[in-house]
This record gives C-alpha cells, sequence and structure tokens, in this order.
C-alpha cells in the first residue's frame, strides 16, 4: 500500500481533500496528522481507534498504516462486553481516538462503574487532527496485517479477522478498475467508520485513489443531495430513505456512481432511484474476511438484485448439496449454475481469524476455497445473485431449495408492502415451509392476497405457506434485518 496520504496521479491538494461532519483536511495535513500518531505507536503489537465520525478517526488508522501497527476499530457506541472483548482478543496495547470521545469511552481511562468492570485499562494516546510531525520508515511487509476487523459475532463472541496490507490494497485496486474511479471523484457517504464498507472502502479507497472524500457524519437524504459528489456510497436502509426523498434523490442526477452494499437492495428501491436519479445503482458483495469481491461494473449492466462480476484475480463457485465444492461450478464460466453456498479464493482474503485456529480451519474447504456462507445463484453471463445465508435464507420446502431473498423481493413488488424477512420453520411434510414478515401499510394486504401475489410471480412452491404482520423488522446498525430476533409463530 502508498502511504495513506499520498494523493493519486495528478490530483491536487485542495485544502478540503478530506472532510469528515464539517471539518476539512488537505491530503499533507493529514500525512502530518498521521506521523505524529505513528512517531507515538511505533512497535505496539496493534493499537485499537475508537472509531467515531472524526477526522481523528483517520489519522489514527492512517498512522496505524503508517507505522505498519495492527489497527483495530472499535465501534463508538459498543457497550462494555463487546469493547472489552475486542480489547482483550486482539491484545491492544494503546487506544487512539479523539481526546475526550475516547476518554469517555468504557476502558478509555474513565473510572469504570460495576457494569464495565471487564473492560480493561488500555493507555489512552489522544489524537489531534492539527499535530503534525513526519515519520519516515520503510513500507512494511505486504503479508504484514493492516487491520484485525471483529465479525457481527451472530454464532458468539465476535471474532478478529486478520486482514493484510496486500488484501487491502488488491480490492482496492479491483474496485477502482470496476468503478473507474479515480483521483477525479469526489466521494461521498456517511457510513460508520468501523465496517469494511465505510473505513476500508469509503476511507482507504479514497486515499488511495487520490480521490476527495466527503463524510457526511450522519447519511442523511439532506447532506447526500447537499455534498455534490461523483461517487456515493450507502446501504440499503440510505437508499430507501433517499427514494422516498423525491427531491434528494433528484439532486444525485449529477453522480457518476451510486453504490449499494453491506446488505441486499431491494428491488423496489433500485428501481425507484433509476426513475428518480437516472442512475441504476451499482451493487457489491463482501465480506469481512475477503473484502470486496463481486461487483456490478461502471460500464457494465446493473439489475436489480444482481451484485456483478468477480474482481480481478477472485474466482468463485457454487458448493453442491454436500457443501464441500466437489460438485462445484466455476463461477466465471458461462453455463450457469443452480443454488447452493457462494465459495471463492483471491487476493483480499483474510489470513485467518485470530487465536482461533480451528474457527479458520472450519471456513475453509479441503481445496482451499473460502466457504462465505452465503447462497447464490450465478446466471450463464457469469452474473451473480446472492440469496441469503445458508443458516437461515436457505430453505428445503417439499424436496425444493428455495432462496428467501427472492421471496422477499417478490413481495417487495406489492405496492402495500413496505419490508419483507422470509424464513423456513420447520414442518411435518415438508421439512420447512415458507413464512413471511411482512410491514405492510394499513389494510391493504392480507395474508391470502400476498400469498397468491408471489405465485403468480414465481414457481407456486416458493409462495409463502403463512404471512405475519410486524410494525417493523429488527436490523441492525448496517440495516441488516435480523431473522433470528425476528418473532417466534
Amino acid at each position: 500500500m502508498t502511504h495513506p496520504g499520498a494523493a493519486g496521479p495528478g490530483s491536487a491538494d485542495r485544502p478540503d481533500a478530506l472532510t469528515v461532519a464539517g471539518r476539512s483536511l488537505s491530503r499533507e495535513q493529514l500525512l502530518g496528522a498521521a506521523g505524529a500518531v505513528a512517531a507515538r505507536i511505533r512497535g505496539a503489537r496493534a493499537v485499537a481507534v475508537h472509531a467515531d465520525a472524526s477526522l481523528e478517526t483517520v489519522a489514527a488508522v492512517a498512522g496505524g498504516l503508517l507505522a505498519g501497527v495492527p489497527v483495530v476499530p472499535v465501534p463508538p457506541d459498543s457497550g462494555p462486553v463487546e469493547r472489552g472483548h475486542i480489547l482483550r482478543d486482539s491484545g491492544a496495547e494503546l487506544l487512539l481516538g479523539r481526546g475526550d470521545a475516547v476518554r469517555e469511552a468504557p476502558g478509555g481511562g474513565r473510572a469504570a462503574g460495576a457494569p464495565e468492570a471487564a473492560v480493561p485499562a488500555v493507555p489512552v494516546v489522544p489524537v489531534d487532527a492539527g499535530e503534525r510531525a513526519g515519520f519516515d520508515a520503510p513500507e512494511p511487509d505486504p503479508d504484514s496485517t493492516a487491520m484485525i476487523l471483529y465479525t457481527s459475532g451472530t454464532t458468539g463472541a465476535p471474532k478478529g479477522a486478520l486482514l493484510p496490507r496486500r488484501a487491502v490494497a488488491a480490492c482496492l485496486d479491483g474496485l477502482a478498475d470496476a468503478w473507474a474511479w479515480t483521483s477525479g471523484d469526489t466521494l461521498v457517504h456517511g457510513l460508520p467508520l468501523f465496517h469494511v464498507h465505510g473505513l476500508v472502502l469509503g476511507v482507504l479507497g479514497a486515499l488511495r485513489t487520490g480521490s476527495r472524500l466527503v463524510h457526511t457524519g450522519r447519511p442523511t437524504p439532506e447532506a447526500y443531495a447537499a455534498a455534490g459528489g461523483s461517487l456515493y456510497f450507502g446501504v440499503p436502509t440510505v437508499w430507501s430513505r433517499i427514494a422516498a426523498d423525491p427531491g434528494a434523490a433528484r439532486a444525485l442526477s449529477g453522480a457518476r456512481l451510486l453504490v449499494s452494499g453491506s446488505a441486499p437492495l431491494p428491488a423496489p428501491v433500485f428501481r425507484d432511484l433509476r426513475q428518480l436519479t437516472g442512475q441504476r445503482p451499482v451493487e457489491r458483495y463482501g465480506m469481512t474476511e475477503t473484502l470486496i469481491t463481486v461487483s456490478a461494473r461502471a460500464d457494465g449492466e446493473r439489475h436489480p438484485g444482481s451484485v456483478g462480476l468477480p474482481l480481478p484475480g477472485v474466482r468463485t463457485r457454487i458448493a453442491g448439496e454436500e457443501g464441500d465444492g466437489t460438485a462445484a461450478v466455476p463461477g466465471a464460466g458461462g453455463a450457469g449454475s443452480g443454488i447452493g453456498e457462494l465459495q471463492l479464493t483471491g487476493p483480499s482474503l483474510f489470513t485467518g481469524y485470530l487465536n482461533r485456529p480451528e474457527a479458520t480451519a472450519g471456513s475453509f474447504t479441503g481445496d482451499g476455497w473460502f466457504r462465505t456462507g452465503d447462497i447464490a445463484t450465478i446466471g450463464a453471463d457469469g452474473h451473480h445473485r446472492i440469496v441469503g445465508r445458508a443458516s437461515t435464507d436457505l430453505i428445503k420446502s417439499g424436496g425444493y431449495r428455495v432462496g428467501a431473498g427472492e421471496v422477499e423481493n417478490a413481495l417487495l413488488d406489492h405496492p402495500a408492502v413496505r419490508e419483507a424477512a422470509v424464513v423456513g420453520v420447520p414442518h411435518p411434510d415438508l421439512g420447512q415451509e415458507i413464512v413471511a414478515y411482512v410491514v405492510a401499510d394499513g389494510p391493504a394486504a392480507t395474508e391470502r392476497q400476498l400469498v397468491d401475489f408471489v405465485a403468480a410471480r414465481l414457481s407456486a412452491h416458493k409462495r409463502p405457506r403463512r404471512v405475519r404482520f410486524l410494525d417493523e423488522l429488527p436490523r441492525n446498525a448496517m440495516g441488516k434485518p435480523q431473522k433470528r430476533l425476528l418473532p417466534e409463530l
């Protein structure tokens, strides 16, 4: 990776090259602030960063990269248990961040109450975005760890994914190629700075390509409309809110690309954005462990539900029924595939889970392909569709394999349905029956109407057997529905 503050070819070092929540730095100023951080943390085993939306977070992460010290982003709203686990498991020796914010966080030097007693006391290094210092050191080994990013922990305590510098570089260079992303772009987003989407793509991507970055602080329709970008990043919740605000959506009509990720973009939102902005959104696919591996192209076809083609160097396949890849169909081929777990290999993969050799081994097949745990189909043209998680979204009903995402998109086509989540529930005859949880507007949709609506659009065996109406779906901070939190039938 190049130095974090280095501008891309031909880019001017504007005073507002990097703007976060209304505060700006030039690239030279960022490099100076990062140099001051790097000088303080040189030689540390790992450093945690209180990753709020601030220039200090960017300077802290950039300083870690300069010094070759693994960076561990910590969600600013994490509770004592989560924060304590991340700090202990990562072995972070220092906690960096915006002065007042990091001191007030659990484990950041504040006197801890009883609920926070388990949070380790880690020395705090306040970061000042106005500080300047030079830092001269050889480029770290490409195989060394750039970041330790913690997974969502849906199957236990979050695991730390070790991301090497070469993987980050390969991912960002692949996306620059796929999206024609250059130093002439202005990237706009308001995503959290402790995930792949907001931090790796949304900050390091801008620094590596040399594009200008405007982080809006919060991803509101008004902030996106006012930013004047050429490239916008958002999660489906962000795009849904923008599509519901026609004035804000039309303000994005001058953009070059609208990119959606972190969860499937509902087909109705895709169509609304296309109508209001004249843009077909770009969808892409990735995980913490793999970074981004599949994406629609700036100059290619973009269809609702399609995440496009593998990035350079990435190979994909659909696993057979036994799940070990022995009956897999190559994803880059032209033969198409059935439905099954997506497996892949390529240059952007992590090197393993920190201190979890068994979990690392279990995430790969015998021939070395990564098991994503996501259910996908690959068309004859090589375009990929992600239809859900293997653990919750591959439904086996009456001898058929049904992807929950396909049924959810069919439900969302109904004008009264605002949100939908589909699951498989044990059934004595079918094995599993398809059940839909729906958020609808008023009495405009009944259970029978929605069942018939899906059956008229998909195969009859894909229709829900039952529909339950909710006021809202449980979602996480990235807008993904949390099916394990749905009420039991």
